[in-house]
C-alpha cells in the first residue's frame, strides 16, 4: 500500500494529498482507490474495529493530484457537501500547460456541454440543452523554455472546467491527450493540482486553509515555486 500524506485530521475531517492517477472511490480497473486508503490509515491509526465510516464529500478527475476532503462522520460530510454544492467553497489549482497565454492573466466565461459517452466536454456558443456556464479565471506564475506554470482558480464547478479552459486558451494541459496535448506524460497524468482549498470547518466557527504541495518529479520539477 503506498503511503498517505496527511494535510488535516480532526474528529470530523480528514484532508490527503492525493497522487495523481489514483481513483478518489473504486471503479471498474479494480485499481486500490484512495478512499480505501484512507480508511484503511484511520483504522491503524485510531485503532478503529469494525467498518470505517468515511464521506466523499468531492472529487478530482482520476490524472489529477491534490487536496481531497473526506467527513469523518455523516454530519460533517453532510454539512460539506452542501458546501461544495453552494459554492461556498473557494478553490485554486495549479497546471503546467504548453506554451504561455495571452494575456497572461484573465477570466473565461463559457458555456459547457458533456458527452457522457465519451467522457469529454466541449464549448458551445451559447446556452443550449444541457450546457452549463463555467467561470474560471487564470494567472501566469512562471514560465521556463515552451511551458508554464497558470494558476487557475474556478468560480463554478463543472465537468473538466480547467481542462477546457486551459485548451481555449492555445496552452493545453501536459499529458492532458483528450484536451489537446501532444504527447502523454510519462505516468499518464496530467499536470494539474488542487493546490488550495479553503471550507469552514463543519462543526466549528472557522474556516480551514488547507494546501498540498505539487509533485516534486516530472513536468513539476522546474516549474514549481
Amino acid at each position: 500500500m503506498s503511503s498517505l500524506e496527511i494535510l488535516y485530521v480532526d474528529n470530523h475531517l480528514l484532508v490527503v494529498n492525493k497522487p495523481a492517477c489514483l481513483p478518489i472511490v473504486p471503479d471498474d480497473s479494480g485499481d486500490e482507490s484512495l478512499l480505501d486508503q484512507a480508511k484503511a490509515w484511520i483504522k491503524r491509526e485510531y485503532s478503529k474495529p469494525g467498518a470505517v465510516f468515511l464521506g466523499v464529500v468531492h472529487r478530482l478527475d482520476r490524472p489529477v493530484s491534490g487536496v481531497v476532503l473526506f467527513g469523518r462522520t455523516s454530519k460533517a460530510a453532510s454539512r460539506l457537501s452542501a458546501q461544495f454544492r453552494d459554492r461556498a467553497t473557494s478553490k485554486t489549482y495549479w497546471g503546467v500547460v504548453q506554451g504561455k497565454p495571452e494575456p497572461s492573466r484573465g477570466e473565461l466565461e463559457q458555456w459547457l456541454l458533456k458527452d457522457s459517452e465519451r467522457n469529454r466536454v466541449g464549448v458551445v456558443e451559447a446556452e443550449r440543452g444541457a450546457a452549463k456556464l463555467a467561470n474560471t479565471s487564470y494567472r501566469v506564475l512562471r514560465s521556463r523554455g515552451a511551458r508554464t506554470l497558470l494558476e487557475l482558480t474556478p468560480h463554478t464547478g463543472r465537468s473538466h472546467q480547467l481542462r477546457v479552459a486551459c485548451a481555449t486558451l492555445g496552452t493545453p494541459l501536459l499529458g492532458d491527450l483528450k484536451y489537446g496535448a501532444e504527447e502523454p506524460l510519462a505516468d499518464r497524468s496530467i499536470a494539474l493540482h488542487a493546490r488550495r482549498l479553503q471550507v469552514r470547518h463543519p462543526t466549528l466557527s472557522e474556516d480551514l486553509v488547507l494546501e498540498a504541495e505539487p509533485p516534486r518529479l516530472g513536468p513539476w520539477r522546474e516549474l514549481r515555486p
